[in-house]
């Protein structure tokens, strides 16, 4: 066989088997790239959510950890409350932009219930809910929309 007929097949085997995977190859790294740039993403803000929970340790005064509204409150400590809360805000629209998207693969819909959660806990406070239309201004529409729909749900009593 001439050489430039092998030439001609080798070049062929590459464009019928080495493009395809070439291709595959490609979408394959782009795949787990994202993969990688989401986890990323999602440990970045659990860390923000630890951040605020050590926060919230240093403030014990105000006990953030409570399952009620805290009581009797000083000026100054109201003031720290509510920026306790514009943090927590600051952080859950943050989780809603860039975790939140309506149709999420089971993957997504796992991590961003993990948001909810954390969400809907401090949507049962009382003092957390009240503070909302203090909170709410200037953040995503979207976002605003549904923080406020979690409160009302976690206003609601429960049945047990």
């Amino acid at each position: 066989m001439p050489f430039m007929q092998i030439l001609e097949m080798l070049s062929m085997l590459v464009t019928i088997f080495g493009l395809p995977l070439a291709i595959f190859i490609f979408v394959f790294e782009q795949r787990k790239a994202r993969v990688n740039e989401e986890e990323e993403i999602y440990q970045m803000l659990s860390d923000g959510y630890t951040n605020f929970l050590t926060l919230s340790l240093d403030h014990s005064d105000l006990y953030l950890q409570s399952q009620t509204a805290t009581k009797d409150l000083t000026a100054e400590q109201k003031d720290r409350l509510l920026a306790m809360f514009a943090i927590l805000i600051s952080l859950f629209e943050r989780a809603y932009l860039v975790a939140y998207e309506p149709g999420m693969s089971d993957r997504k819909r796992r991590r961003w219930a993990s948001w909810e959660d954390f969400m809907r806990e401090w949507c049962r406070r009382e003092d957390f809910r009240n503070a909302l239309p203090q909170l709410l201004p200037g953040e995503d529409p979207a976002f605003a929309v549904y923080i406020r729909r979690l409160a009302q749900e976690e206003a609601e009593p429960r049945s047990s």
